[in-house]
């Protein structure tokens, strides 16, 4: 079967991986309210084209933190990669490298950050839960520094694990000959089975819940790189982040795997933009599955946006080709996004591009006089 769009790869990766694993990776928390309207809210959100623009030359350039990518799309940060497919985080970090993209490494991945170094040159961030054990999360820093991670994305909206129904249900562990690569020399590597998700008693046993903004003055005490906070939904936050020194905000849900209810990050995206006030750049992940939903973030404010199912769903299916193939689609249908609004280059995507279910009616201009 050809694959002619992102979405098409989530049935396949269904049939491919155990139940157990599909669903860890699928599910989101409690009702799945959030998870659908992660996609919803792309829906209500329509465009306003311009006509007779020569569109023959557009560039989908940019650059993040000072690096320049090939375009605004960049790779999220998913745990247990090799979950998916045997090569995991290597064949994400090698489709990301060709893509001349940037990749997210999660902490709780199944390939070491100086395993993921190895496959190559590419501009790499690490994604950090803090642990109880800061000397373990020290330690970690600076070995993602030493293997040329050039961020730190903290995840903020991670106290203690949302209710993943699914996972309770099916028990989820990790499958035995896998291990939390990063941590496996701290002996923190394993996960036991519990009577419920053995993640959620990972975390609650790991994870610590005390975290608090001046841990992120803490990180900076710690490290040079630039911090990203990653799942802020509020102008509150957006503006202590600000204060707190963070280098960047990405405007995140968990994927809707935490507390359900949220907004969509599409929809929670233009407040934190406004209240960012452009003293640092706004990122989005979550429901990002079509060129014009990248778009529509961008419009809305964003300087790029990062995709997560899509990535394990592409590589559970075809492995390193399956995630090229992900990057490629939503690049070109970007593309094609863009020319058929009339832009053809980032900074000429604007507000008025798109028309949301928020917005104030538009007043239209008085009927012209007759020439």
């Amino acid at each position: 079967m050809e694959i002619t769009n992102v979405s098409e790869y989530e049935a396949i990766a269904k049939q491919k991986l155990p139940k157990m694993a599909f669903d860890y990776y699928a599910s989101g928390a409690e009702d799945q309210w959030t998870l659908q309207e992660n996609r919803n809210a792309f829906s209500r959100i329509l465009f306003r084209p311009r006509i007779l623009i020569d569109v023959s030359k557009i560039d989908l350039t940019t650059t993040v933190l000072g690096f320049k990518i090939s375009m605004p799309i960049m790779i999220a940060p998913t745990a247990f990669q090799k979950m998916a497919h045997p090569e995991g985080e290597y064949a994400t970090a090698r489709a990301a490298s060709a893509a001349g993209t940037i990749m997210t490494l999660s902490s709780w991945a199944t390939s070491s950050v100086e395993e993921v170094a190895s496959t190559g040159p590419g501009i790499r961030f690490f994604q950090l839960y803090v642990y109880k054990d800061r000397n373990v999360v020290a330690q970690l820093v600076r070995r993602a520094e030493r293997a040329g991670f050039k961020a730190i994305a903290l995840t903020v909206d991670t106290p203690i694990l949302g209710r993943r129904e699914a996972d309770i249900k099916n028990r989820f562990t990790l499958p035995p000959f896998l291990t939390l690569k990063n941590f496996e020399g701290l002996d923190l590597g394993k996960m036991d089975k519990a009577d419920d998700s053995g993640l959620a008693s990972y975390v609650s046993g790991q994870i610590d819940r005390t975290l608090s903004w001046k841990d992120v003055k803490w990180l900076q005490t710690i490290t040079k790189l630039p911090i990203l906070v990653k799942g802020v939904l509020t102008a509150e936050d957006t503006r202590i982040a600000i204060q707190s020194g963070a280098a960047g905000i990405i405007v995140s849900n968990h994927g809707a795997r935490q507390l359900d209810y949220v907004p969509a990050t599409i929809s929670a995206l233009e407040e934190v933009v406004k209240a960012a006030e452009g003293r640092l750049p706004v990122f989005l992940d979550g429901g990002v599955r079509r060129g014009t939903d990248v778009f529509k973030a961008l419009a809305l404010g964003a300087s790029g946006i990062f995709i997560g199912r899509p990535v394990v769903f592409s590589l559970a299916a075809e492995g390193e080709a399956g995630v090229r193939n992900v990057l490629r689609m939503l690049r070109e249908e970007f593309e094609l996004t863009m020319a058929l609004s009339g832009c053809t280059s980032l900074k000429d995507i604007t507000r008025d591009h798109i028309v949301t279910d928020w917005d104030q009616p538009r007043i239209l201009p008085r009927a012209l006089p007759r020439l």
